[in-house]
């Protein structure tokens, strides 16, 4: 089982390049884009978005069909909550008492599209972007908080971290569902009382193995002489070049498309 959030893939791309505070800034303005797009020219904006960071960022095509596989139950699941519950006008289908309108139908699939969107939007930015540049660009948009004697750096550090554990954790279920496979527990079953309780033998092997890594992490620091953000320099100084800009603009052009779809299309 592999999800996109939390990995990162080797490239010298101009998104690989740019500096992580920009991706931050950038994707965020993304998510708020998404979330906004009210039609579906706005999404196919969108969608052009992603698709030229992915080709940008050199991203093979399977990888990213196979991030939004974890999400196809969730995604089912709010389609079908939005037919059976979103009432519209124009009634489009009607099954003994259940009536499904145009519009519940339309607003599924918006649904869905921005659920999608919005997860390889996100994905974008730790596919590109390392674990101790997240870190930095964090700490670096954090750094006003400072003033208040906030922890930046250790609230930076600490969500990288819970970042880059993702893919682990998902991979280690992954091993873990194989193993009780073996064992013959039916993970398949469509009674949903037997399925929840083939779930329950995975939660103490993962909370063991989650306990383990942390403590491998935490004695990996500690050798390293980590001591919190007091005191630490950076090997390499966060800049913004050419590249911020020109994403910043591409950017502000998605922002402006989604815009004036919503208000005129």
């Amino acid at each position: 089982m592999k999800i996109a959030i939390g990995q990162y893939v080797p490239g010298t791309s101009a998104l690989h390049k740019a500096d992580p505070r920009t991706k931050f800034i950038l994707t965020f303005a993304y998510m708020v884009a998404v979330m906004i797009a009210d039609n579906f020219v706005a999404y196919l904006a969108a969608a052009l978005y992603a698709a030229a960071a992915y080709l940008c960022a050199r991203i093979q095509i399977g990888k990213i069909l196979r991030s939004l596989r974890p999400l196809l139950i969730m995604m089912i699941i709010t389609a079908v909550l939005n037919l059976f519950f979103y009432h519209g006008s124009t009634v489009w289908l009607e099954i003994w008492k259940i009536t499904i309108y145009k519009e519940s139908v339309l607003f599924a699939v918006k649904m869905v599209l921005r659920i999608i969107l919005l997860v390889l939007g996100s994905s974008v930015l730790t596919y590109t972007t390392t674990s101790v540049m997240l870190t930095d660009g964090l700490e670096s948009l954090m750094s006003p908080l400072k003033k208040i004697h906030f922890p930046v750096h250790e609230i930076a550090m600490m969500m990288s971290i819970a970042l880059r554990f993702i893919p682990t954790f998902m991979d280690e279920t992954d091993r873990i569902m194989k193993a009780q496979m073996a064992r013959g527990s039916d993970f398949d079953s469509k009674n949903l009382i037997n399925k929840i309780k083939s779930y329950i033998p995975i939660l103490i092997p993962l909370f063991i193995s989650a306990w383990r890594k942390a403590e491998e992490l935490a004695t990996a620091m500690n050798a390293r002489c980590y001591r919190g953000g007091a005191g630490r320099t950076k090997f390499k100084l966060l800049k913004f070049t050419y590249i911020d800009l020109i994403l910043a603009i591409i950017t502000v052009i998605l922002f402006v498309a989604v815009v004036f779809a919503n208000k005129f299309v």
